[in-house]
């Protein structure tokens, strides 16, 4: 394994931020520094970064950038854990650590989504994510999802980059076509 440094990979990360504007070629360009760092000794990585929580996945800071334009964090998904369907307004890459993700996508009837309600949306495919797997997406259209672990697989560990501080995003209830946008918690390790 490599000692591919958490420092190195910020360094990587932002320096391919500010070379490309679009979303599409950052990803492009961050996803390999992913599995640079999946494939390192991980190191970098401390106890309090695989704190869990039994009643929701559990979201773990281990960088967010001053003026909020990167952050990573570590999710421990147990058995059973899900997100909401969600957004996420900014570009991201994930790299799975352990186990398996499965994401389930979202796709608007309607085109653009422009309100918080009328939002029409049918389901999409389905991707399992398995250990040092890397997914990316970007927005506008946003990436509409829901991520998480079934009850009948073990606990998935993975890391999540995205183009900004990840403090907030849109939920959507499907059933009654409205989103609304939340503060997401995390813990600062």
């Amino acid at each position: 394994m490599s000692g591919y440094a958490l420092d190195t990979f910020i360094a990587d990360c932002d320096a391919a931020a500010d070379a490309y504007c679009d979303p599409a070629d950052c990803v492009q360009a961050v996803a390999p520094l992913m599995e640079r760092l999946l494939e390192s000794d991980r190191s970098f990585l401390k106890p309090a970064h695989f704190r869990s929580d039994p009643e929701r996945y559990a979201r773990n800071a281990i960088y967010i950038a001053p003026d909020g334009h990167l952050s990573l964090f570590v999710l421990v998904w147990l058995p059973g854990q899900w997100t909401p369907v969600h957004d996420h307004g900014s570009w991201g890459v994930v790299g799975v650590l352990q186990g398996m993700l499965e994401e389930r996508s979202f796709m608007a009837i309607d085109g653009a989504i422009t309100s918080d309600d009328g939002i029409r949306l049918k389901r999409g495919g389905v991707i399992l994510l398995k250990e040092r797997s890397i997914s990316s997406f970007v927005p506008n259209p946003d990436h509409i999802h829901m991520t998480g672990v079934p009850v009948d697989r073990p606990m998935a560990v993975t890391l999540h980059l995205y183009g900004r501080n990840m403090n907030s995003f849109h939920i959507f209830d499907v059933a009654q076509g409205t989103r609304r946008l939340i503060d997401v918690p995390h813990q600062d390790t």
